[in-house]
């Protein structure tokens, strides 16, 4: 492997697995994973950190994984953030500049975003993104990339994402005790809609719904630019929970039977498909009709999905998604998934796969559940070509127990009450 070559991993901590990609660009700016590690998540519950210990334990045995596999030393890495506590709201921004002769620059963009961040915020919340909407320079509305025109009054209209301070910082205590250095946290329906959406949906209008274990996160794109975005606290793990109730059986049980027999229509399955179940110490085995089954999973997917279009319509971007509904994560692999939503919301639906920027050969990777892993990836490069600098996560030397980056240090200006030290959240 080559010295100058950069690489970036990408942390997905998850409510169902903890997930570590390390990838690099190949010639073609396409995106080659050079290994992957993967692990049962601990301690997180609806995609927050409920316990430091184990989820740390968990992570360090994924990126334990993920090195050996890349065989790279991995002391750098972007991870992604989800949860309830992730909220968004729309915000205009303006600057004067000094000189009509001047043109706009990188710098006066970047000055107008640096502002937003001096937002004041219901105590206890933190700016984790300020994403550009459009810009208006001199009264004049509409434009994409304002760098390189003149004008006195630059603006912009911006989609902020907040979240909390503590929640945050719980990523931060858990990456750092597993001896890591955050370069950039990343809400995580962005990273996953990195990976899976083309160009041309989010020119035409999309929604990324990706259905993790503990939380669904929605994404609208339109005419290319991020206008709404909201996590749902249900995901994959709530629609197990129905069925060991539903079906009186073991939680284990309740998920290989969502894996390997579950649907999320009823009517497309046979009423004299019986699957039978071990009984527990020696009784008698269970059976368990394949159409009851997906009757359980499909009346919890109809809320899930009701949740989702309450957000399409309360975005105001209804008419406007041409490209209709693409569906990744973990909980996007139930069968008849699809023609559930477009039942429900009369919009197209399709399944989506992170392979949109993977070279060819990443087959093990090419699952909906991964999709956040390889946006984490992706996003990486982001962060990394923005600032110019190569942020290498292959190192000889050990990384510093110590190491804080930049937006920890931001998070601890907040202030130092928020940050005692406590293992058990």
């Amino acid at each position: 492997m080559e010295s100058n070559e950069q690489i970036i991993v990408g942390l997905d901590i998850g409510t169902t697995k903890i997930a570590c990609l390390v990838g690099k660009k190949n010639e073609y700016g396409k995106l080659e994973l050079l290994g992957m590690g993967k692990a049962e998540s601990v301690g997180v519950r609806r995609g927050v950190v409920s316990h430091i210990t184990p989820a740390v334990e968990a992570i360090k045995k994924a990126v334990e994984k993920a090195g050996l596999n890349s065989g790279c030393e991995i002391k750098v890495v972007n991870v992604g953030i989800a949860g309830q506590h992730i909220k968004s709201l729309q915000h205009r921004g303006v600057i004067t500049l000094d000189n009509l002769d001047d043109e706009i620059s990188i710098k006066d963009v970047d000055a107008l975003i640096q502002d937003m961040h001096k937002l004041v915020l219901p105590p206890g919340e933190s700016i984790i993104h300020v994403l550009p909407q459009d810009y208006i320079v001199d009264n004049e509305s509409g434009i994409k990339d304002p760098v390189g025109m003149s004008g006195i009054r630059l603006e912009a209209n911006f989609h902020i994402i907040t979240g909390l301070v503590t929640a945050i910082q719980n990523i931060f205590k858990c990456v750092q005790k597993s001896d890591l250095e955050i370069a950039d946290l990343t809400l995580e329906p962005l990273a996953s809609a990195a990976s899976v959406l083309s160009d041309e949906e989010r020119e035409a209008g999309v929604v990324l719904v990706d259905i993790g274990g503990g939380t669904t996160d929605v994404a609208i794109f339109q005419d290319g630019i991020i206008r709404h975005t909201s996590v749902i606290p249900f995901g994959g793990n709530i629609i197990t929970d129905d069925i060991k109730e539903g079906c009186t059986i073991i939680r284990k049980q309740a998920e290989l039977l969502k894996v390997k027999f579950g649907s999320a229509l009823a009517s497309e399955n046979q009423a004299n498909d019986i699957v039978v179940i071990p009984g527990l110490s020696g009784r008698e085995p269970k059976e368990i009709s394949v159409k009851n089954l997906a009757h359980i999973i499909q009346a919890r997917m109809e809320e899930i999905i009701e949740q989702v279009y309450f957000e399409i319509r309360n975005s105001g971007f209804e008419r406007k998604l041409i490209a209709g509904i693409v569906i990744t994560g973990g909980g996007a692999q139930l069968k008849h998934l699809p023609q559930l939503f477009e039942y429900m919301t009369g919009m197209d639906a399709r399944i989506g796969y992170p392979t949109e920027h993977l070279a060819s050969g990443n087959d093990k990777v090419a699952s909906p559940m991964y999709a956040t892993g390889v946006g984490l990836v992706l996003k990486g490069f982001e962060y990394a070509e923005r600032n110019n600098r190569k942020e290498s996560s292959v190192s000889t030397r050990k990384p510093k127990k110590k190491a804080t980056s930049g937006l920890f240090d931001k998070l601890l200006s907040k202030g130092k009450e928020w940050f005692e030290e406590d293992d058990n959240i």
